[in-house]
């Protein structure tokens, strides 16, 4: 049985509009000028992807640090996610999660990334997907 299911409806493709069931998310949605697109002022799903795993790594690392005891002060994460060319024309995705942890030795930090990595759904979701890469800043 899930805890929370976030529903989203997209109409237009890359080129439309998104709106999440109780109305918190209103995006309007383009596509980049690296696709082919003409930009604009809407955002993409790789910005949305790379906005919910940081957000989501994050919230990991700040409950194992409390529940472990660790004296992590202030965190933040910058999430790359990259649409890159694969086999036969199609395409795949890469993470790259650059990380500052203040408050924790470089140790600590990279022992706490390790285990966030097992516990975040975003992580786990990914796993053997695609390719992730961690920077501790």
């Amino acid at each position: 049985m899930a805890i929370y299911t976030a529903v989203a409806t997209v109409k237009g493709g890359r080129m439309g509009h998104a709106r999440s069931s109780d109305g918190k998310l209103d995006v309007a949605l383009s596509v980049p000028k690296e696709f082919g697109g003409p930009g604009g002022d809407g955002t993409n799903p790789e910005q949305l992807f790379a906005a919910g795993y940081g957000a989501c790594f994050e919230s990991v690392l700040r409950h194992l640090a409390e529940a472990e005891k660790k004296p992590l002060e202030d965190a933040s994460i910058t999430a790359r996610i990259a649409v890159d060319p694969s086999a036969g024309g199609a395409f795949k995705l890469s993470a790259k999660l650059e990380i500052t942890l203040e408050g924790l030795s470089r140790e600590d930090g990279l022992e706490l990334i390790e285990k966030a990595h097992g516990v975040c759904p975003y992580s786990n979701a990914t796993r053997g997907n695609m390719d992730v890469e961690f920077e501790l800043l």
